[in-house]
């Protein structure tokens, strides 16, 4: 490591800060980012078997072994636009919760989201690394009463994660990678006091500020050539275990518990120039092994059961993601990236009363960009993402004289500059 390393660490230091200061508001494969790190984003996320950046430790930790010593300092301007439209008035009959007609749109708009990692080589074959990053999360910021309680009414909830990584190769071509992973969550809720007869402790139930929590989990990845010009990527998180937001454990699952779920992805790079590969990716996200995020809303909510065991949730299913990127070489000083992924959206049309405050409805991810080398160790990296306009309705559970759609459409703009050494 290099006297560099210090000045280095100071500003990791700064940027943690940065981006633990930071509103973290992705809501676009569910809650989860559709890419890490500037040039993953750039090819619709796919990138677990083509090593990138310092951020690869979000994606595949053996990744990092092949990047050499290097530091990556990113920077995103995120813009989801959510809203809900109700139809129909509310019947008024006994036992039903209707929802004022109408289309209200979600304040809090931009959003700015840094990101910082860094390499070091411990010898020809072997790597440390540290990424800080956010997974993703949740904003809504409604400016009404949507569940007649208070105003404005929505969700916070951010995720940031510290992965340090160590990564080694097995043969020349083949590498392994472990990163421990330490992930803080931040969350706030507002609106839902109407619902204090559902709660089983309804003094933890709304509008009681930001909570936080701590958890621990770990992601493990290999990478390498199966056949000539033909790379595999395979990694796999474990769920993190986070501890229980208390402020709101009559209101989420299993008393305040909010885990994050594991996920794999598995993915090919196929180099069929010296300046141009071909990407694959294809990555599955267990929601539905969080019971607050998982449990379906009906039949669970009954009179003292939000924040039960089987308390509901937003009733998410599983989400699976198929990704593809091209990248081509032009010259020396110039890499340009096209990219597009696919999912299908994790929210049931059976679920929507709740999931006004999570509209996670995305699916569809076009991307460009580009990395600029300044110097042979100085790279200026860019990409664009559009998260195409998407729409999900259904009868509302409980008034069903109504019907709510939920609808969300997204840009994003990040930049980062590499510094790399040889």
């Amino acid at each position: 490591m290099k006297k560099s390393l210090y000045g280095v660490l100071y500003a990791m230091v700064f940027g943690f800060v940065a981006v633990l200061t930071s509103t973290s508001a992705f809501a676009t494969n569910g809650y989860f980012s559709h890419g890490y790190g500037v040039n993953d984003q750039a090819l619709g996320g796919a990138g677990v078997a083509l090593p990138q950046d310092t951020l690869d430790a979000a994606v595949n930790p053996a990744n990092m072994v092949f990047l050499g010593e290097r530091y990556d300092f990113g920077i995103a301007l995120f813009n989801p636009n959510r809203e809900y439209t109700v139809n129909g008035n509310p019947s008024g009959a006994p036992g039903t919760f209707g929802f004022t007609p109408g289309t209200v749109k979600s304040d809090s708009e931009w959003f700015v989201i840094p990101s910082i990692g860094a390499n070091w080589m411990l010898n020809a074959d072997s790597s440390i690394g540290v990424s800080i990053f956010g997974n993703g999360g949740m904003n809504t910021d409604y400016q009404t009463d949507t569940y007649h309680s208070t105003s404005p009414t929505g969700v916070d909830l951010m995720q940031l994660f510290i992965a340090p990584t160590y990564a080694t190769k097995m043969t020349p071509q083949n590498a392994v990678g472990i990163t421990p992973i330490l992930a803080y969550q931040q969350f706030k809720e507002s609106g839902l006091g109407t619902l204090a007869g559902y709660s089983s402790d309804s003094n933890n139930l709304a509008n009681k500020g930001y909570d936080t929590a701590y958890g621990y989990g770990a992601r493990i990845g290999y990478q390498g050539e199966v056949f000539p010009s033909l790379n595999l990527g395979v990694s796999y998180q474990t769920r993190i275990y986070m501890s229980k937001f208390d402020k709101y454990s009559g209101l989420l699952a299993e008393q305040g518990d909010f885990d994050i779920p594991s996920n794999w992805t598995v993915g090919l790079a196929y180099k069929a120039t010296p300046a141009l590969t071909f990407l694959f990716d294809v990555q599955r996200i267990n929601y539905s092994e969080v019971k607050s995020v998982g449990n379906p809303m009906l039949p669970n909510l009954t009179p003292g059961s939000l924040g039960t065991d089987d308390g509901s949730g937003f009733g998410w299913d599983d989400m699976t993601i198929y990704k593809i990127g091209v990248q081509w070489q032009s010259s020396n000083e110039w890499i340009w990236r096209l990219g597009y992924s696919k999912g299908s959206q994790p929210i049931q049309d059976s679920e929507m009363p709740f999931n006004i405050l999570a509209p996670g409805v995305i699916e569809e991810h076009a991307t460009v960009g580009f990395t600029r080398a300044m110097s042979n160790k100085q790279d200026l990296n860019f990409a664009l993402t559009r998260a195409f306009s998407h729409t999900v309705s259904g009868t509302n559970a409980l008034d069903p004289a109504q019907t709510i759609a939920l609808k969300m459409d997204q840009w994003e703009i990040a930049f980062s500059y590499s510094w790399k050494y040889f």
